[in-house]
């Protein structure tokens, strides 16, 4: 079995920096929209429809980085390169991405804690194969979530049913 260690940040200040950091590379690289497409092999007709700061939860904690909706898929990948020791042993370093096609998706549930709603607030998004996908730290959780649902159920309204 192949152990793999991803670091995600080693502070909330340094989490801070990578927001602000993003958003002036989107800023010169002529915006999300671009940006999106630089970081993700797109179809020529696919768009990106909104964009959200957010963390994605993983086995090693939280990785701060960009949520994506586009017409075809929900996308993220992180703010700063995260290190992994590759199967030769070597520290290696890349962007941690997700890409999940509209047309994978099973459900997709926003929960608020009423705890503590603020800060214990996420969106699962479960894969027709089963993997779940845990996004949080939304600056304005309400308009990600529905943003999210909306994408894929136009998604799911504009696909004609598979028959057999």
């Amino acid at each position: 079995m192949m152990k793999t260690t991803v670091r995600s940040g080693s502070s909330v200040s340094d989490a801070a920096w990578g927001k602000v950091n993003l958003t002036a590379k989107a800023i010169t690289k002529g915006g999300f929209d671009s940006l999106f497409k630089k970081i993700f092999a797109t179809d020529p007709n696919e768009k990106l429809k909104k964009a959200f700061a957010c963390y994605l939860s993983t086995t090693t904690g939280p990785v701060a980085g960009t949520l994506y909706l586009s017409t075809a898929r929900v996308a993220f990948c992180s703010d700063r390169p995260l290190s992994f020791v590759a199967p030769s042993g070597q520290e290696t370093w890349t962007y941690y991405k997700v890409m999940i096609p509209l047309s994978d998706i099973a459900t997709v549930y926003p929960v608020v804690m009423k705890e503590n709603p603020a800060s214990e607030s996420y969106i699962e998004v479960v894969t027709v194969d089963g993997h779940d996908f845990w996004f949080m730290g939304f600056v304005k959780f309400e308009k990600a979530s529905l943003e999210l649902l909306n994408n894929v159920l136009d998604f799911n309204a504009t696909t004609e049913p598979v028959t057999a």
